[in-house]
């Protein structure tokens, strides 16, 4: 079995939702961790855990940030952890994964789809570790975490829609 540690300085995990029914309101969480086990020969066998802290959630605005961290959204003093825990993994083409996994918001836990980009193996100039990475796509219904916080527009709809896109990349140090 592969040992793999994240190389947080070459990942992110963000995401963006629909505001105001005409644009996107994009973020991301600062603080997160990614355990892999498994072998990068055998990928539908990979075991995945994330956990990301919600009181590190960024959107480039302080005041939204507060607002996201408070009750009316992810209450991250109560519930300071959005958890992810891989299920199965199956194999679409050479590159590309579907993962289903375990969703944890707010106590709240649901099964959601991932598609995973197998980026390959390269080795690092600088050191001579041997790195891997992934792209990650997810959607979520965020209401069906317990994220109802919402406004109703003038205009009609909401100020803040309901589907959140997933976008994250992990590089990884095999070792």
């Amino acid at each position: 079995m592969t040992s793999f540690k994240l190389d947080k300085v070459h990942s992110g995990v963000g995401f963006q939702v629909k505001h105001m029914m005409v644009s996107k309101a994009k973020g991301e969480f600062k603080d997160f961790d990614v355990e892999i086990e498994g072998d990068l020969n055998h990928l539908e066998g990979l075991r995945v855990n994330v956990k990301i802290d919600t009181s590190s959630i960024d959107t480039n605005n302080e005041d939204r940030d507060a607002h996201l961290r408070s009750p009316d959204f992810f209450d991250a003093d109560s519930f300071p952890a959005i958890k992810i825990q891989s299920e199965s993994i199956k194999k679409l083409s050479d590159e590309e994964y579907e993962m289903t996994a375990n969703v944890t918001i707010k106590d709240v836990t649901k099964k959601e789809k991932f598609f995973i980009e197998y980026n390959g193996t390269s080795k690092n100039p600088m050191d001579g570790s041997t790195v891997t990475g992934f792209d990650v796509e997810g959607k979520i219904n965020r209401e069906q975490y317990g994220l109802t916080w919402n406004a109703a527009l003038e205009t009609g709809g909401v100020l803040v829609g309901k589907d959140v896109k997933l976008l994250a990349n992990f590089e990884f140090i095999v070792e």
